[in-house]
C-alpha cells in the first residue's frame, strides 16, 4: 500500500506570499509591510517580540495552530531596526510595490533592501563619530587577506597579513561591525567577541570572479594602479565583500570608486593587547570615556572625528608625511588661524556620509539641506585658509574647492527647513518649477473655491443649513439636512444618505473635484521627480565631492590638533634618524585631565647606553602612568600631533608593545598567568631594536622564584638580544642588579616618602633603584584592617631577619639549566654578590607542603598542619 500522505497546512494567498519571501531570506528577520505596519511571523515574530519587548499576537492558523505575529508601526520603524541591528541581527525589508486598487489577490511585495550591521548607511542607525565597517577574511594556512568597506563613506581597503597575532591586531584596529568568512574558515576562535560573523559559501571567495567583480566596480582593466594585483588572498576577500554589499543594498554602489592597499609595515604596529592597554579610543571597560580619543577629539565634524580615530589607531612610520601634518598644525597655530577654520567647518557637517546616501539614492531632504549649507560655507572657508602658510593646507584647500552651481541649485530647489521625508511633499521650494507651482495652487486654492461655492449655493437655494465639504472616501459634496433635502435643486445628484442629512454633487463640483484631486497626486509625483533630478545633479559630481569631503575631514583633524596643542600645552616633537627618546617634562595626556591637582611631569632619556629602564617604586607611585605616557607620546607624535611635553626628540619606532595589568581569559580557558606569558612570548618573538616595549610586573602571576626567574630571563633577552627600548617596571628588587650586569640597562625609581606612618607619593622619576616598596603603607591606604597591618609588620621583621633561600637559577641565554647549588645567603645578599639565582635542596617543610592534599583538608586540619609546619620551621 502507498504510504499515507501528510496533509500540508493550507495558507491564505497572503501567507503563501510571505512564506515564499521568507524562504528566500532564511537568515534575516523579514519585515513584511502591511498597511501602516511591518509584520513579522512565526519564529521571526517570537524573536522580535523578545528582543524589542513588543506584544506577540497571532493571525490565522497553520496546521490548526495560531500563527505567531508581531508588528511595529511603519512610521517609527527606524528605532526598532536600529536596536536589532546593533544587536548583530540582519533584516530583510519587504515593501508593497503593487497598487492595492488594481491588485487581484495580495498586493505585490518584494524585498527592497537587506539591513545588516556592516552595511548601514542611514543616519539613524550609525554612530556618527565611529566608522561602521564590513570586513571579509580569506585564509591560506596562516596567511590572511582582509578587506574592509565602510558603505556609509565608500572607503574600501585591503591588506595581507602573516600570522594570527597580526590578524588579531588588525581586527582590533578595525573593529568591524560585521565579518564575512568562508564556511571552511579554520580560525573561528579568533573572532570570539565579535558580533555579526557570517559564514559564506567558499565559491564566493573564488579569485577569478572576485578579480572580475572588483575591476567592474572600479571601472578598470586590472588592479595594478591600486598596487593590489599581487594580493591574491586580499582579492578573494574583497570580491566576497563586494558581492555581499551589492546583494544587501539592491542597488549600484557608485561611491565605491577607490581601493586602498594598507601595508602593515607603513604604520607603527600595535597588537590587540597594546591597543587595549593604551586605551586609544576604548577604555578597559569597553566605554569611550577617559581614553586618548576622549581627550584629543574636539573636531568640528563627525567625519573629522572618524578620521582622527583612524590616525590614532594607525600612526605612520613615514616621517615625511608626519612632518607635513605637523607643519600644517604649526601654521594653523600661527595667528590662531585654526579658530575661524574650526567654526566654519561646523557648518560643513558630515558631508562624507551624506554623499554616500546621495550615491545610493537614499538621501533625505534634510541631507540636501545640510549639503546646501556646506556648499554655502566653502567660499568663506577658503578665505580663512588663505593666510595659513602651509603647502599641505594649500593642497587640501585646492582639493576642497568650491561648488557655486550646486550651492545655487540646492538653494533654489530645497526649502529652508524641509520635512524628514519627500513622500508627503513640501520639499521643493516655491518658484523652482512653474508646473509644480500651478498644481499646488489648484490644491491650495480649493478651500477658497469651496467657500465661494457654499455661499453661492445658499443664496441660490435659500437653504441655510447647506454646507460644502470633503472626505477621502467620497470626495467633495454638498450636504443638506434631512428636513430640507426635498428643497434640493434638480441639478443636485444624490451621492450619499446619512441618518440626519443627504449629500449631493453638482456637475461644477464634480469637475473641480477631478481637477483638484488629480492636481494633488500630480503635484506629489512632479515633486518626487524634481527631487530625483536634484539628487542626480549632485551625484554627477560625486568623485570630486568625495575627494573634497576627505580633504575637509583632514583639515578638521589638523585644526583640532592645533586647538589641543594650545589648550593642553602640547609642543611639536622633533624626529631624528638616531635611535632613542629624549623627552623633557612629559605628562600623561589623559591622567592630567582627570587630576584636580597639577600633574607631576618627568623626563625620559633612552639612547644606545640606556635601552632598558628598570623601574622600581611603590604601588600607586606612578610607574604605570610613566610607562604609558611614553607610549602615548610616541603614538601622538607619529600621527602628526603635538605632544604633552616641554620637548621631545624621537628616533624611529616600528612597534609599540605593552604587557601590563592582569586579566584572565575564562572563555578561552587561559589563566591570568597564561595570558601574561602569552603576551610576553609575543613581545619576545616580534620586538625589534626599533620597538618600544612596556613590561609591567612580569612574573607576578606565579610563585616568587618562578616569577623572578622568568622576569630576569625576559629582561636579559630584551636587553641583550632584541636590544629594543624597554621600560621594565617591577617589584622584584633583585632585578635592580640588571643595571650592574647589562651594558644598556639602568635603574630608575618613582619617589615616595613616609610621614606619620603613612606614605606620600611624590611621582618624581630619578635614576637609581627604589629604597623600599612601601607595600604595607599602600595596604593601609587601601583600608586593610589595622590588626592585619600590625601582624604584617611583625611577619616582615621576622622575614627580613632570617636567612632565606633564593630562587632557582635563571636559564642562561642559551636556555640551558644551571646545576643546583647549596643554600646561599638571603635574596638581597645574593644579588649584591652577583649570584642572583643560587639554588638549594628542598627543605623538610617544602617536602611536607608538596605532600599536602589542600583540597581535602578541613579548616581545623589545615590549622593543625600550619602549626606543625611552623614548629618544624622554628626547630
Amino acid at each position: 500500500m502507498p504510504a499515507p500522505q501528510t496533509e500540508q497546512p493550507k495558507h491564505t494567498p497572503m501567507m503563501q506570499q510571505y512564506l515564499k519571501i521568507k524562504g528566500e531570506h532564511p537568515n534575516e528577520l523579514v519585515f513584511y509591510r502591511m498597511g501602516d505596519f511591518y509584520e513579522l511571523f512565526y519564529e521571526d515574530a517570537k524573536k522580535a517580540a523578545e528582543l524589542l519587548d513588543i506584544t506577540l499576537t497571532a493571525r490565522g492558523q497553520s496546521g490548526g495552530n495560531p500563527i505567531p505575529m508581531a508588528g511595529i508601526p511603519y512610521h517609527s520603524a527606524e528605532n526598532y531596526i536600529a536596536r536589532l541591528v546593533r544587536g548583530g541581527h540582519s533584516l530583510a525589508i519587504c515593501e508593497q510595490i503593487g497598487d492595492p486598487a488594481t491588485s487581484k489577490g495580495p498586493v505585490e511585495r518584494k524585498v527592497v533592501r537587506i539591513v545588516t550591521p556592516g552595511t548601514l548607511s542611514d543616519e539613524a542607525f550609525l554612530e556618527d563619530r565611529r566608522d561602521n565597517l564590513l570586513a571579509a577574511i580569506f585564509s591560506h594556512k596562516e596567511s590572511f587577506g582582509i578587506a574592509s568597506l565602510d558603505i556609509s563613506s565608500g572607503r574600501f581597503a585591503v591588506s595581507e597579513l602573516a600570522g594570527l597575532e597580526a590578524l588579531q591586531g588588525e581586527l582590533q584596529r578595525l573593529r568591524p561591525a560585521e565579518i564575512l568568512i568562508s564556511e571552511d574558515f579554520p580560525y573561528g576562535e579568533i573572532l570570539e567577541g565579535f558580533t555579526g560573523v557570517r559564514r559564506q559559501g567558499p565559491w564566493l571567495f573564488e579569485e577569478d570572479s572576485a578579480h572580475r567583480i572588483i575591476t567592474q566596480q572600479l571601472q578598470v582593466k586590472d588592479l595594478t594602479g591600486f598596487g593590489c594585483e599581487d594580493l591574491h588572498l586580499a582579492i578573494c576577500a574583497a570580491g566576497c565583500l563586494l558581492q555581499y554589499a551589492r546583494e544587501t543594498q539592491r542597488t549600484a554602489l557608485p561611491h565605491i570608486r577607490k581601493l586602498s592597499r594598507e601595508r602593515r609595515e607603513d604604520a607603527v604596529i600595535l597588537d590587540a593587547t597594546s591597543r587595549r592597554n593604551l586605551e586609544i579610543d576604548t577604555n578597559l571597560m569597553g566605554g569611550t570615556q577617559h581614553t586618548l580619543a576622549w581627550v584629543m577629539d574636539r573636531t568640528a565634524t563627525a567625519m573629522g572625528a572618524r578620521e582622527l580615530r583612524r590616525w590614532l589607531n594607525r600612526p605612520l612610520r613615514d616621517v615625511e608625511t608626519v612632518k607635513h601634518r605637523q607643519q600644517a598644525v604649526s601654521a594653523l597655530l600661527d595667528g590662531f588661524h585654526y579658530e575661524p577654520v574650526h567654526d566654519l567647518l561646523k557648518k560643513v557637517g558630515d558631508i562624507e556620509r551624506i554623499l554616500s546616501r546621495v550615491a545610493l539614492r537614499s538621501a533625505r531632504p534634510r541631507d540636501l539641506a545640510r549639503l546646501r549649507d556646506a556648499f554655502q560655507a566653502l567660499p568663506e572657508l577658503q578665505g580663512a585658509l588663505k593666510p595659513v602658510n602651509s603647502h599641505h593646507v594649500v593642497k587640501l584647500a585646492t582639493t576642497v574647492g568650491e561648488y557655486p552651481e550646486l550651492a545655487d541649485l540646492l538653494e533654489r530647489a530645497i526649502i529652508e527647513n524641509p520635512p524628514v521625508v519627500v513622500r508627503d511633499g513640501g520639499v521643493i521650494a516655491e518658484g523652482f518649477d512653474e508646473e509644480l507651482d500651478d498644481l499646488r495652487n489648484i490644491s491650495e486654492n480649493a478651500g477658497q473655491f469651496l467657500l465661494d461655492v457654499e455661499t453661492r449655493e445658499r443664496e441660490r437655494t435659500g437653504i441655510s443649513t447647506l454646507k460644502v465639504g470633503y472626505n477621502r472616501v467620497h470626495g467633495y459634496y454638498i450636504e443638506i439636512s434631512r428636513a430640507q433635502s426635498d428643497q434640493a435643486p434638480v441639478d443636485y445628484i444624490r451621492r450619499q444618505t446619512l441618518k440626519n442629512a443627504e449629500r449631493f454633487i453638482t456637475p461644477e463640483l464634480k469637475e473641480f473635484e477631478d481637477k483638484a484631486l488629480s492636481a494633488k497626486s500630480r503635484a506629489l509625483a512632479r515633486e518626487k521627480g524634481l527631487y530625483d533630478d536634484v539628487l542626480e545633479a549632485v551625484a554627477e559630481q560625486l568623485a570630486p565631492l568625495q575627494d573634497a569631503a576627505q580633504a575637509l575631514a583632514e583639515l578638521d583633524v589638523l585644526s583640532n590638533f592645533a586647538e589641543r596643542a594650545t589648550s593642553l600645552r602640547f609642543t611639536a616633537p622633533e624626529f631624528t634618524d638616531q635611535p632613542g627618546f629624549n623627552v623633557e617634562e612629559s605628562r600623561h595626556p589623559v591622567v592630567e585631565q582627570l587630576l584636580s591637582e597639577p600633574f607631576v611631569p618627568n623626563n625620559l632619556l633612552m639612547d644606545n647606553k640606556r635601552r632598558m629602564l628598570v623601574i622600581t617604586g611603590p604601588n600607586m607611585g606612578g610607574k604605570s602612568t610613566y610607562m604609558r605616557q611614553a607610549a602615548l607620546i610616541a603614538l601622538l607624535a607619529y600621527t602628526g600631533s603635538f605632544v604633552p611635553a616641554d620637548r621631545a626628540v624621537l628616533g624611529p619606532v616600528d612597534r609599540i608593545f605593552t604587557r601590563m595589568g592582569s586579566s584572565d581569559d575564562i572563555a578561552g580557558g587561559r589563566s591570568t598567568f597564561m595570558v601574561e606569558m602569552t603576551e610576553t612570548a609575543n613581545i619576545l618573538h616580534n620586538a625589534t631594536e626599533h620597538s618600544l616595549v612596556l613590561m609591567d610586573e612580569v612574573g607576578r602571576g606565579t610563585s616568587t622564584f618562578d616569577g623572578l626567574s622568568l622576569a630576569w630571563a625576559t629582561a636579559e633577552h630584551l636587553a641583550k638580544q632584541t636590544r629594543c627600548y624597554t621600560l621594565f617596571a617591577t617589584h622584584y628588587f633583585e632585578l635592580t642588579q640588571l643595571a650592574e650586569d647589562l651594558e644598556h640597562a639602568v635603574n630608575v625609581h618613582l619617589t615616595a616618602t613616609e610621614h606619620d606612618d603613612s606614605i606620600v607619593f611624590l611621582h618624581n622619576v630619578h635614576d637609581g633603584p627604589a629604597s623600599q616598596s612601601y607595600g604595607l603603607q599602600v595596604a593601609k591606604l587601601a583600608g586593610v584592617p589595622q590588626g592585619v597591618i600590625a601582624n604584617a609588620k611583625n611577619q616582615l621583621a621576622q622575614l627580613e631577619g632570617e636567612e632565606r633561600p633564593t630562587a632557582p637559577t635563571a636559564p642562561t641565554p642559551t636556555e640551558q639549566p644551571v646545576a643546583k647549588a647549596k643554600a646561599q645567603p638571603t635574596a638581597r645578599e645574593s644579588v649584591m654578590q652577583g649570584d642572583m639565582f643560587a639554588s638549594m635542596e628542598p627543605s623538610v617543610v617544602e617536602e611536607r607542603l608538596r605532600e599536602l592534599d589542600l583540597d581535602g583538608l578541613t579548616p581545623r586540619e589545615a590549622l593543625n598542619q600550619l602549626y606543625e609546619l611552623k614548629e618544624k620551621l622554628e626547630g
